[in-house]
């Protein structure tokens, strides 16, 4: 039933969309934040010096390469600088902390989805952001008990952050506008760069200056906040929400369709199998899967690239690595508003933006790559080339990311979430994956070689996207319409009924 219209809050300076778009975003920031700044606290919790020459004493038939090119610390490189850590974890003992956080990750989305359709969204990404910040400052304490007790507190980070795109794509099929939804879901998504950003140059700063402990006590406990303005400013639909006009209610509810109380489409069975024999539906999958493998590979090990290859001492890698993610944010916010612009004015189709937006994702990081693997110890090069493949990895939030409401937006918690899940593998395999390759041999050429498969991948990604991906609504979303013909009053929204642009 829906609640009397008080007026938005901000009255018309924000509107009360916009309003759930930015703490949208600042909690997507926050569960990336949290799960970033490991990686780059890990690098001053570390015991270099004895895990360099541990992994020395040991035989392997690469760790010594006479021939193989070595790039010389940086001016500022100093021991004095980045001191070592406590911590004696070996490449493999690394790679299982940093990728076990996807193991609850991989497990959490498709229940979160369900959940967040037949129940409530804004709290199941309330649940998210604070299992994550109580994990979060419990960390320090477990890492010095046993690194197995740290990898259970980034087993709950991940359990949190699995939720987190299922919960808010229901909340954007709910709030979104057609005409605004590239941009809506381009500002929440985007969050998870802007976080990045953050939470590595508060971690570096704050590893460098506080100690490591600091970056999960500090980080933690400023996340509090979000969670009072998300429980008293957010609520699961506009027909919900007090706080907000009469005029953006009948807004948003007549261009999706629909009447502002009409819940009828949480009772919808999903149709399982027109879902997993969907080709657009298939194609978000690939695309998703492919994406993420190189999405991980610079998050979590871009900092350990710029240390063991370029030698980069800790202030300089925090901030070499942080810089391109911010530039993400604006190039996502800058392409998803031209995409809607074109969209708008009937200049492409939104299958169209949203394969620009996909291609964008992984042809130009992947051209990166493939540079770098040949520049060597050229550091202001190597900075350049990551920033701008970094930088337009920002298109999946209007390209496949997005592709979830347009083909079914009553199941899109549901897809997310499988898509999601499945995605969740490169982020368990890329560290393991990268830490094996490392161990004993953390050279250019090891590196070449973790580049040189995300290149592939890459290349899979627009293929069997360019092919099958689409943006119109498939004919099994309104499946429930051909059941219920006889009776109108029960037909959720049909996407002829809505506004297009």
């Amino acid at each position: 039933m829906d609640v009397p219209a008080k007026g938005n809050i901000l009255g018309r300076v924000i509107p009360a969309r916009y309003i759930l778009a930015i703490l949208g975003s600042v909690g997507m920031a926050i569960v990336y934040g949290l799960k970033v700044n490991l990686s780059v606290a890990m690098v001053g919790m570390l015991n270099h010096t004895a895990i360099k020459l541990a992994a020395h004493d040991e035989p392997h038939e690469t760790a010594s390469q006479p021939s193989e090119l070595e790039c010389q610390p940086t001016s500022n490189s100093t021991s004095s600088n980045d001191a070592d850590g406590p911590f004696l974890w070996s490449s493999e003992v690394q790679g299982i902390v940093l990728s076990c956080y996807f193991w609850g990750y991989f497990v959490s989305q498709i229940p979160g989805g369900r959940v967040a359709e037949l129940f409530s969204a804004k709290w199941v990404m309330f649940f998210s952001v604070t299992i994550n910040v109580i994990c979060t400052i419990l960390t320090p304490v477990m890492a010095e008990a046993h690194y197995i007790a740290a990898v259970i507190m980034r087993v709950g980070e991940g359990i949190g952050g699995g939720v987190t795109f299922p919960a808010m794509h229901v909340l954007l099929s709910k709030w979104a506008p057609p005409a605004e939804r590239s941009v809506m879901a381009s500002l929440v998504y985007a969050g998870t760069s802007l976080g990045t950003v953050i939470s590595m140059l508060m971690a570096g700063v704050l590893t460098a200056t506080l100690g490591w402990e600091s970056v999960f006590y500090v980080m933690g406990g400023l996340s509090c906040l979000w969670c009072v303005l998300w429980i008293f400013l957010i609520k699961d639909s506009p027909g919900e929400q007090p706080l907000i006009s009469q005029e953006e209610r009948d807004l948003i509810t007549t261009s999706l369709g629909g009447k502002s109380g009409d819940h009828s489409h949480k009772n919808m069975t999903v149709p399982w199998r027109k879902v997993f024999t969907s080709g657009p539906f298939l194609a978000i999958v690939v695309a998703h899967a492919c994406s993420n493998w190189g999405w991980y590979m610079l998050l979590i090990e871009l900092p350990f690239y710029m240390k063991q290859v370029l030698k980069f001492n800790m202030t300089e890698n925090a901030v070499t690595t942080a810089l391109p993610f911010l530039s993400l944010w604006f190039f996502s916010m800058a392409l998803s508003k031209t995409l809607d612009w074109m969209r708008g004015r009937n200049y492409i189709t939104t299958t169209t933006a949203r394969k620009i937006g996909t291609l964008f994702a992984s042809a130009v990081p992947a051209s990166c790559l493939l540079a770098v693997c040949y520049i060597g110890c050229n550091r202001g090069a190597a900075v350049a080339l990551m920033a701008i493949g970094v930088t337009c990895i920002g298109g999946m939030f209007c390209g496949f990311l997005s592709n979830h409401i347009d083909i079914a937006p009553n199941f899109a918690g549901t897809l997310v979430a499988i898509t999601n899940t499945v995605a969740t593998i490169p982020g368990i395999v890329v560290p393991i994956f990268v830490g094996v390759l490392t161990h004993g041999n953390q050279t250019i050429s090891a590196w070449r070689i973790i580049f040189f498969v995300t290149i592939a991948l890459y290349i899979v990604e627009i293929i069997v996207y360019s092919i099958f991906g689409s943006g119109e609504e498939q004919p099994w979303n309104n499946l429930k319409d051909n059941e219920n013909d006889g009776n109108p009053e029960e037909r959720p929204f049909k996407m002829d009924e809505r506004t297009h642009v």
